[in-house]
């Protein structure tokens, strides 16, 4: 039990890059400090396994990573509801049940927003990738329901959007779906290697999957890319980047003209070095890192270290350096895997087995009873 002299680390948000500070307190010893997560949720999913999840490949209980053992192990209090605002000069949060705390060090990683409805406009067939936890969820109830056409459409031409329409084309709940993909004008895979994309192209073909390389947008209740309406469509499956919540900016926080959290390389909030930010939420000024699972997973132990130097009133040290680890498994939901580093762009099923086994490694790093 923390003294009540010790500081207060104040964890916003249970996102990849907390999983790993978490784990390192319970790993390695907490620091001596009282640490609060504040998170509503009961489990995290881990979205790398989602569009395997979506084809039927795992139950959704393999990628839930239920907190409540974790933060025991860890020594951490849980108040389960999200931060509404930060006050980052007195230092001091309110949660959305008007309740507040106040912390010395604060860390944010709550994950980024959806953005589909910003981007394409309101319609009720939209599956936002984004929050994960109601995508999960409505996935859940749609599929119970399937229409008779089965016709989806997946907006998005990332790595996440791929991966999608190859989960949707194989899903073991709709008879034999029909899926488009719409990758938008920046084209298939476009921070991918040409190898990669034409690996992928050829395999979207094999499975059937229309490619349009156009900007969907709806217009008078129809999905349209281009010029060209799409319908009829009965599912739209958006995977369309991060996009920023609210709460950063009207909190007074420094955010970017995207508004997420601007943060230096220590992954410090620009001009408020006693709050850390990582994963989605957060933009480096130094250098370009992209939003996706596997630079937040990879951030973790990185915050874990600066966190705990900032609680002992030294300056942080640690920089994650994400030049390594731009390496992806694509999941083709058929028993194969598509590699994408550097130039490669390889596929078979031994790609997919490892991709299975790394996933599933660090599942197990939160949830088996020995990975403490």
């Amino acid at each position: 039990m923390s003294r009540s002299a010790d500081p207060v680390l104040l964890l916003v948000g249970a996102g990849h890059a907390h999983l790993g500070v978490i784990d390192n307190w319970r790993t390695q010893s907490p620091p001596r400090a009282r640490t609060v997560l504040a998170e509503p949720l009961e489990a995290m999913l881990y979205s790398g396994m989602v569009p395997g999840w979506v084809a039927g490949e795992y139950r959704a209980s393999e990628l839930s990573i239920p907190l409540a053992p974790l933060v025991a192990q860890a020594g951490t209090e849980w108040v389960r509801e999200e931060v509404a605002a930060i006050n980052p000069q007195a230092r001091i949060a309110t949660f959305g049940d008007g309740s507040e705390l106040r912390f010395d060090v604060c860390s944010i990683a709550t994950g980024g927003a959806g953005r589909a409805a910003d981007v394409l406009g309101a319609d009720p067939r939209l599956l936002d990738i984004r929050p994960l936890h109601r995508f999960i969820a409505r996935w859940q109830e749609l599929r119970e329901h399937p229409p008779q056409r089965g016709r989806v459409a997946v907006v998005g031409g990332g790595a996440g959007g791929v991966e999608l329409a190859f989960g949707f084309r194989n899903s073991s709940h709709w008879d034999c779906p029909e899926v488009t993909l719409v990758t938008g004008r920046g084209g298939l895979l476009p921070s991918h290697p040409e190898a990669v994309q034409r690996r992928v192209m050829r395999e979207l073909a094999h499975q059937g999957i229309e490619l349009v390389i156009e900007d969907a947008s709806i217009d008078g209740g129809e999905l349209c890319a281009g010029t060209r309406s799409l319908e009829p469509i009965d599912l739209i499956v958006t995977a369309l980047g991060s996009g920023a919540p609210q709460w950063p900016r009207k909190s007074g926080l420094p955010v970017d003209e995207d508004g997420f959290i601007r943060v230096d390389e220590h992954q410090r909030v620009t001009g408020f070095s006693h709050i850390l930010a990582a994963g989605d939420i957060a933009r480096r000024t130094d250098r370009h890192v992209p939003h996706s699972g596997v630079h937040a997973v990879y951030s973790g132990p990185v915050l874990a270290r600066n966190l705990r130097r900032t609680l002992a009133g030294k300056p942080p040290r640690r920089t994650y350096s994400p030049q390594f680890m731009d390496f992806y498994l694509l999941n083709t939901c058929r028993g194969e895997s598509i590699a994408s580093y550097g130039v490669a762009g390889l596929q078979s099923g031994w790609l997919r087995r490892i991709k299975d086994w790394l996933d599933r490694r660090w599942i197990n790093r939160f949830t088996r009873p020995d990975a403490r």
